[in-house]
């Protein structure tokens, strides 16, 4: 060893510091989630437009329902659709669209990606409208919130997340806002 690296160790030894000794940064914690809403969407036939190139795609019309959660509550209009596309092994691609409004009047736009897979045998009674357990399928979503209403900007101003749970002619969804 060179006596110039010498006097730095000798010098770090003496500040306390060595080589060996580093600060590990604390563990990171993850973010919280809290739910925001939940909405009991009411579901209209489904339109089958029929086989296209990235699988069967499905228009299912939303047709009213209701909402509540973090200090408001109000319907689900009558003007949204689900426009799906259930792929051959019974994945399926959601994007849906449509609008809340709450007791006060104001006009909640959402918009909400998402998909749901299970097993093929129950894809294929929940596709066929049967009942099946919510815990069985994995039904997820990220949707994003429109409005004017001042007081209603968190919504367009955090990220959520969605828990979903199809039934024959409804759909629950949990909207989870990430601290």
């Amino acid at each position: 060893m060179t006596s110039l690296m010498c006097a730095w160790i000798t010098r770090l030894g003496i500040l306390g510091l060595t080589m060996t000794q580093t600060a590990a940064p604390p563990a990171p914690v993850p973010p919280r989630l809290v739910l925001a809403l939940e909405a009991h969407v009411q579901l209209g036939t489904p339109i089958e437009v029929g086989q296209v190139p990235r699988g069967r795609r499905r228009i299912i019309p939303i047709i009213g329902g209701t909402f509540e959660g973090s200090g408001i509550k109000g319907k689900v209009l009558n003007n949204g659709a689900d426009w799906q596309v259930v792929r051959a092994d019974g994945f399926a691609e959601l994007d849906t669209r449509y609008a809340l409004q709450t007791d006060k009047g104001q006009i909640i736009y959402v918009q909400n990606a998402g998909m749901r897979h299970a097993a093929p045998e129950v894809m294929q009674k929940l596709l066929a409208g049967e009942i099946v357990d919510p815990t069985l399928v994995y039904f997820r979503t990220v949707p994003t919130f429109e409005t004017s209403a001042p007081e209603l900007q968190w919504l367009t101003r955090s990220i959520f997340v969605g828990t979903g749970e199809r039934y024959p002619t409804e759909v629950v969804i949990r909207f989870w806002k990430l601290e």
